[in-house]
């Protein structure tokens, strides 16, 4: 069972169908060490190879060697901004498919539908696409190119609920389902009734393996036609996390932060100025943060003229601000915030109109009068009134499905899961957890964050699968 049906899920599900991929003959990879290791080998599958031996000395933009890996293999020389074929040829063996189940809320592909869709990607369109179907190809049977090399949110959204289409994957998927329990238990306590209604699925869902001891039970609800929820529970050898961490946005912990006006989704300003509830005549809204999604709540507010305060606890000049560390050239837009940040603070009035920057300021409180009250590093305060703010400090992912909120599967478990600071601790090889065996972590909640990333956890989880699934061949 996987629990998330967004990129990280969809690749996984393609591989677990009996997807294969192999060196393809007479290719030649611009990483000669890496080449010569392909070369000895060219029979067998990428899946039953050493993934940690195939992986050593590669370097690059993820701290996960079977990443970097199955990126280097998919994207040979993107780096360096090269166009170089994928390596790989991909086989289909169905004999060595791995009968698996999809729960996810939206349709596939995840949060990418809660996204707007006018939005463009961080990275490279063709970062985006996953195996054997490249974004690019898909994107000119529409007649469309990508601007800047980047994609909307709207064009990945119909991509992966094309991809899953296309490559056949739909059986797997069970969409409008929400998963409110995975805990182990004991075999032998699993219900005959249970045992014969997976017996029955076994085609489309379960092999269950008498051998284990304890299997997984996933409990949840999915929503009918009619809004009504109806539970369901499955048992599983195994079960893959893959939710993401769009769930649960952060919040500041400050007074007032609940009233109604504060808001901590870009949603609820665009919903706001649908609705005519803001304007340009409006007192400004306030949007806390200095991460792109705040970059992409102002740009809406100055493209809809509502007047704009924004806070952030850095100084502009901070090398760990995302806006130092982003090509001019392919983010202009972002390139456009980070300047008006500069040039527009309240110290010095600025050539933007409708927006002045706070640097190293923090909220101290929400008023019911809708007064926010703000600090400034030396701890001077200051009171302003708003229409809504918009609290955009990152998200984290709701584990409240797991025991104890999955905190003991985490690196530091005396800490919540998080994405960039504190991931669930697995092993590089198959991402399996260190804490858990059965249990499996990818994408965010394992510390991958980009969807070209993603993919190599997927690798790492198909070959492990296959491995105790004894589907490898000899």
């Amino acid at each position: 069972v996987f629990s998330g049906n967004g990129p990280s899920g969809i690749c996984l599900s393609y591989l677990l169908s009996g997807h294969i991929p192999y060196f393809k003959r007479g290719s030649v990879h611009p990483h000669p060490i890496l080449q010569r290791k392909l070369e000895e080998a060219p029979d067998v599958s990428i899946l039953d190879q050493d993934l940690e031996y195939l992986s050593e000395g590669l370097e690059g933009r993820s701290d996960s060697p079977v990443s970097l890996l199955f990126d280097a293999l998919q994207r040979p020389d993107t780096d360096f901004g090269g166009t170089a074929e994928s390596v790989l040829t991909w086989w289909h063996e169905t004999d060595r498919a791995i009968p698996h189940l999809v729960l996810g809320r939206n349709a596939p592909g995840g949060a990418w539908h809660s996204i707007e869709g006018s939005m463009f990607t961080l990275s490279k369109g063709e970062w985006m696409g996953l195996p054997d179907l490249p974004f690019k190809d898909w994107l000119k049977q529409k007649r469309r190119g990508l601007r800047n090399n980047r994609a909307t949110a709207e064009d990945i959204a119909q991509y992966y609920q094309h991809y899953v289409m296309k490559k056949g994957l739909q059986k797997n998927f069970s969409c409008g389902t929400v998963v409110t329990s995975v805990r182990k238990v004991s075999a032998e306590n699993v219900s005959k009734h249970a045992q014969e209604d997976l017996q029955e699925h076994s085609d489309s869902c379960w092999n269950f393996n008498e051998e284990n001891t304890q299997v997984f039970q996933v409990d949840g609800f999915f929503r009918t036609e009619e809004g009504d929820k109806e539970p369901f529970s499955v048992y599983a050898d195994n079960v893959v996390l893959a939710t993401g961490t769009y769930d649960s946005p952060t919040w500041l912990g400050v007074k007032g932060e609940n009233l109604s006006y504060v808001h901590h989704q870009l949603s609820a300003l665009e919903e706001a100025v649908k609705n005519n509830n803001i304007g340009i005549m409006s007192d400004p809204v306030l949007i806390v943060g200095a991460g792109l999604t705040a970059a992409d709540a102002i740009l809406f507010a100055r493209h809809c003229n509502v007047p704009v305060i924004h806070v952030f606890r850095r100084r502009v000049s901070d090398p760990g601000l995302i806006f130092n560390q982003l090509p001019k050239m392919m983010y202009p837009e972002y390139h456009k915030v980070h300047q008006m940040m500069k040039e527009q603070s309240a110290a010095c009035a600025g050539p933007y109109e409708c927006y002045v920057s706070l640097p190293e300021h923090h909220v101290l409180s929400f008023g019911s009068d809708k007064k926010c009250i703000l600090q400034d590093k030396n701890g001077y305060q200051k009171a302003y009134k708003i229409s809504m703010a918009l609290v955009l400090t990152g998200s984290n992912p709701n584990l409240s499905f797991l025991p104890n909120n999955g905190i003991d599967l985490a690196v530091d478990s005396d800490q919540p899961v998080n994405p960039k600071r504190n991931p669930i601790d697995v092993d590089p090889f198959t991402y399996e957890c260190t804490q858990e065996k059965g249990l499996y972590a990818l994408g965010p909640l394992a510390g991958d964050n980009f969807v070209r990333f993603v993919q190599g956890g997927a690798l790492a989880v198909a070959s492990s699968l296959l491995k105790k699934a004894n589907k490898n061949p000899p």
